[in-house]
């Protein structure tokens, strides 16, 4: 592999209680990149992230940090000795320190004046200037993960890792705080893998995503690719909201719905005919007073700019749909509505 890669992960098999957990997972990640680990819960993802942090040992395959052999079976280099910063959901800070020193800790020189401009910059970054001076029990949970953050970025770590790291958050300060968190590792030039299974909380933060399931990575993507364009029908699922309709495929490109004909922005190696499930996302339905086609709102979401309507045609069939919040509809309402899919997901039917 190329020496710029900071992390090289090749062919790793580990198990947890001679129970098998992640079979042959390979991935790379460059300098300076933002990577995440996306996937339910059980799907081996934290296995991975304590492997690659030296508490996981391998039954097969080798990881490399900076080009150098840490883990392969029978050989583990500690922890300790691998320059990794951490950030786990059990944030385990020191009590009684307080949080500027917890901050201050992982810092070879200790105490000098550029140590202390460090330490207050890296608390501001992560919205807690005003903190510095308090202990851990005096911060509600965010804050502590906040702090935990704050202490892996100050000894500038080669690679960062974290799990979860924003689950303990509000929904609003988890969005903005995992772009700052973006913001402040591009700017120091760290690379980080994430491992969540919060997709807002990838997307937020990440260059590419691997989408993990049952031990292997389905798809491994940026996060445009792998919502519009998902290579199997689990990524599709996972990825983003959306209802699977049946549709069949009329020529090459064309796919016959009972929404209309749909064309695909390239051919499909199917035979005409061939009876296909098309992912229909909300952005995909737009409002149209002129449309043809009729739904009835059954469920709606208030997401602040957007609404998220639950559509039922006179079929039955239900769909998501996103619209701009200025225009309200009730549930009840009957409105015109049209496809307008630029990116079509179809999957065979029987897959």
């Amino acid at each position: 592999m190329h020496d710029s890669y900071v992390l090289e992960v090749h062919g790793i098999v580990c198990s947890h209680r001679d129970r098998p957990v992640i079979g042959g997972l390979s991935f790379s990640v460059p300098k300076r990149a933002l990577v995440c680990l996306l996937g339910p819960s059980g799907c081996g993802k934290t296995t991975v992230l304590r492997a690659i942090a030296g508490f996981h040992p391998l039954d097969a395959g080798d990881i490399k940090l900076g080009g150098r052999v840490v883990s392969r079976p029978g050989h583990t280099v500690a922890p300790e000795q691998r320059r990794v910063g951490m950030v786990f959901q059990d944030h385990a800070l020191f009590p009684h320190l307080k949080v500027d020193e917890n901050v201050a800790f992982g810092l070879r020189k200790r105490h000098t004046a550029t140590d202390r401009k460090f330490v207050d910059e890296v608390l501001e970054r992560v919205g807690l200037s005003t903190m510095g001076d308090r202990y851990p029990h005096e911060l509600s949970g965010g804050q502590q993960q906040r702090v935990a953050l704050a202490r892996a970025l100050a000894p500038k770590p080669d690679l960062l890792l974290m799990d979860e790291p924003f689950s303990n958050l509000d929904v609003e300060l988890r969005e903005r705080l995992g772009y700052d968190v973006r913001e402040i590792l591009k700017a120091q030039g760290i690379t980080s893998v994430m491992v969540t299974h919060d997709q807002q909380d990838a997307f937020a933060l990440s260059d590419e995503v691997g989408v993990m399931f049952e031990g292997r990575i389905e798809q491994w993507g940026t996060p445009y690719n792998l919502y519009h364009q998902p290579t199997n029908r689990f990524v599709a699922d996972f990825i983003g909201e959306g209802v699977f309709l049946p549709g069949k495929l009329r020529d090459s490109a064309t796919v016959e719905t009972e929404l209309g004909a749909v064309k695909g922005r390239q051919n499909y190696r199917w035979d005409p005919g061939t009876v296909l499930d098309v992912l229909i996302r909300p952005d995909d339905i737009v409002p149209d007073s002129n449309g043809t086609m009729v739904a009835q709102v059954v469920r709606k979401a208030f997401k602040g700019a957007e609404i998220l309507y639950t559509l039922r045609l006179d079929s039955g069939t239900e769909l998501l749909s996103l619209f701009p919040s200025h225009a309200n509809h009730d549930v009840g309402e009957r409105l015109g509505i049209r496809l307008q899919a630029e990116h079509l997901v179809v999957f065979p039917h029987d897959e």
